[in-house]
């Protein structure tokens, strides 16, 4: 007996589902909030001016009496669809107008590209490194390790030395540290 009892009543539960169903309040018409904003734009969707792309038909809004558009922003970058009966609101964005390029202007003088200094010495050049001051005066021989203009930095591998030692370019084949002599 139980057994007939549960059947009858899913089978009661199945019938009631869709009658249940008809009676829940009815959706939002998307097309209709199409048609809507392509009124008030003035322009149809897809155009310069109208909306990107049609509004969602996903969306299950409540139904809406009245709706209210307005821009979004000065730019008119998407309408606004407000409904404040059952209370909702969703954002339609709008096909901008390509940027207006701006008018090139010739140019009145262009000055030259400026010319890289030449280097008076080149990596793989002997190199004297010398720092003196009043009452002493010490050099040390080493190798360029790239080239440098006169008042230009580089690197002079220096025989003894563990790493490198930074120099200025002051002639070919002569250096000093920095602070001596710059």
């Amino acid at each position: 007996m139980r057994p007939l009892i549960w059947s009858a009543l899913g089978v009661a539960a199945v019938c009631a589902a869709p009658a249940a169903a008809q009676v829940s309040p009815k959706f939002q018409d998307t097309a209709a909030l199409d048609r809507a904003v392509a009124a008030f734009a003035g322009r149809p969707i897809g155009a310069e001016g109208g909306a990107r792309s049609v509004v969602d038909t996903r969306l299950k809004l409540a139904a809406c009496p009245t709706l209210a558009l307005s821009w979004r922003t000065e730019a008119h970058d998407a309408v606004t669809i407000t409904c404040t009966g059952p209370e909702w609101r969703i954002y339609v964005p709008m096909v901008m107008p390509a940027p207006v390029a701006a008018p090139t202007t010739p140019l009145i003088a262009a000055a030259p590209p400026a010319r890289k200094p030449e280097p008076v010495i080149k990596r793989g050049d002997p190199v004297t490194i010398e720092a003196s001051a009043p009452g002493f005066s010490v050099t040390r021989d080493g190798v360029a390790m790239s080239d440098a203009p006169v008042g230009g930095r580089f690197l002079v591998d220096v025989n003894g030395a563990k790493k490198p030692v930074q120099a200025v370019a002051v002639s070919a084949g002569v250096a000093t540290l920095p602070g001596w002599g710059e």
